[in-house]
């Protein structure tokens, strides 16, 4: 998590958000690829656009109906870290990190303002996560899903896929990328990183079978340098690409650096089938190399997201440097390893109030056609002062929000 998260849950005091990588959008991506680049698939890879966008209310208002219903007091409220999978019969498995339970209460809330609320003691756990089916929210699992793996010690999920068993099996389970963080002390008040996982979870019950480490980063003395993978992932040809970062520190690198790992399909849970990019080469047990970011002008928060349109990979994240609370800005490649062109010039995300932050770009295939792509972003409160009680006051603030956008070649 960046250190734009830090400053966020500083301010905020609840334990809540991923990093605080700003969303909606991205911009005129005008460089032409060099000759380092490699187009995938035998289709062209051309610098692409967002040609208009806008907000997706149906979506929106849909995590707002589930949240707002009193009926249960064990289901999702509000949450962040949105990531999503579609399931063999045509469910989409929902994936949050923080997330409020509980009930809410209709308005007014205690101070007479117009909002639904909760209860200040409402129950806060690290990770949910929620089903929908044809577009409607129906019920939230057993919370949190992926139990702490020891004292002072929490499971984020980040992307997930439908894969088999193993290489060539005909059975299909769901491997969810987890982040594993601890407790820890300034500069570390959201979390020290330690590794990251892969659970599997069967079908169609969504049963947790197991959960493997992949990376663990224990040994890298200085946290900012250890990586994390699995913000975003991508299939391609028999391959899924995970993409991961560090975390960057303001005052030395006010941007992180991103970093892109492959498994052969089937074997995500598989720590030997791993292999990371090292600059070079693909390698198992290699140290990752960058595949972006420079520290300083050029990078990525750790919650960046990465989308296939035709032959030419997009970023989105987070802008370098103190604009990143604000703006966003996008990457291209024709290949995943690079070489990254960018960044492209930058727009602010509109926000539902003063005092609040949009982060965490995600995108969304399973629910992207027709030449659109759908992309959620989170919202949290940033004021020192009572940020706990202002996210209890207004629920509709932490929760996701949705946008569609319209990707364009570069004319």
């Amino acid at each position: 998590m960046p250190d734009d998260a830090a400053r966020a849950r500083r301010r905020t005091g609840t334990g809540i958000g991923l990093l605080l990588a700003l969303v909606l959008g991205a911009a005129l991506l005008t460089a032409l690829p060099e000759d380092g680049d490699h187009p995938r698939g035998g289709t062209a890879c051309t610098p692409r656009t967002v040609a208009s966008w806008s907000a997706d209310t149906a979506l929106t208002s849909e995590f707002a109906r589930y949240g707002d219903d009193a009926t249960r007091t064990d289901d999702w409220t509000g949450g962040d870290g949105t990531h999503s999978v579609r399931l063999p019969d045509g469910r989409l498995l929902w994936l949050f990190s923080d997330t409020y339970l509980g009930r809410v209460h209709r308005p007014p809330n205690p101070v007479g303002e117009s909002s639904a609320w909760r209860d200040v003691t409402a129950p806060l756990v690290r990770n949910s996560a929620v089903l929908m089916r044809d577009g409607r929210l129906e019920r939230t699992l057993p919370a949190p899903l992926f139990p702490d793996p020891a004292p002072n010690r929490w499971r984020w999920p980040v992307a997930a896929r439908v894969e088999p068993r193993s290489p060539g099996s005909a059975e299909q389970v769901v491997r969810v990328l987890l982040w594993v963080r601890a407790t820890g002390q300034s500069p570390w008040i959201y979390g020290v990183p330690l590794a990251t996982e892969v659970a599997t979870l069967s079908l169609p019950d969504l049963r947790l079978e197991s959960v493997v480490t992949v990376l663990d980063q224990q040994q890298v003395p200085d946290p900012s340098r250890r990586v994390l993978f699995g913000t975003t992932l991508v299939a391609e040809d028999g391959w899924t690409y995970v993409f991961g970062g560090d975390d960057g520190r303001p005052a030395s690198r006010p941007a992180s650096h991103a970093y892109v790992a492959r498994v052969p399909e089937g074997g995500l849970a598989d720590p030997a089938a791993w292999e990371h990019w090292n600059g070079s080469a693909w390698q198992t047990r290699a140290r990752p190399r960058p595949v972006l970011g420079d520290g300083r002008h050029k990078g990525v928060g750790s919650a960046f997201s990465v989308v296939r349109v035709d032959g030419t990979y997009v970023l989105f994240t987070m802008a370098a440097g103190a604009a990143g609370l604000t703006t966003v800005a996008a990457y291209w490649a024709c290949s995943p390893s690079g070489p990254w062109h960018g960044p492209a010039e930058e727009f602010d995300p509109a926000l539902p109030r003063d005092g609040t932050a949009a982060y965490n770009p995600q995108t969304h295939p399973e629910l992207s056609d027709d030449g659109r792509l759908v992309l959620s972003y989170d919202v949290n409160w940033l004021e020192t002062s009572g940020a706990a009680v202002m996210l209890s006051r207004n629920v509709s603030l932490y929760r996701p929000r949705f946008v569609t956008i319209r990707l364009a070649p570069v004319r």
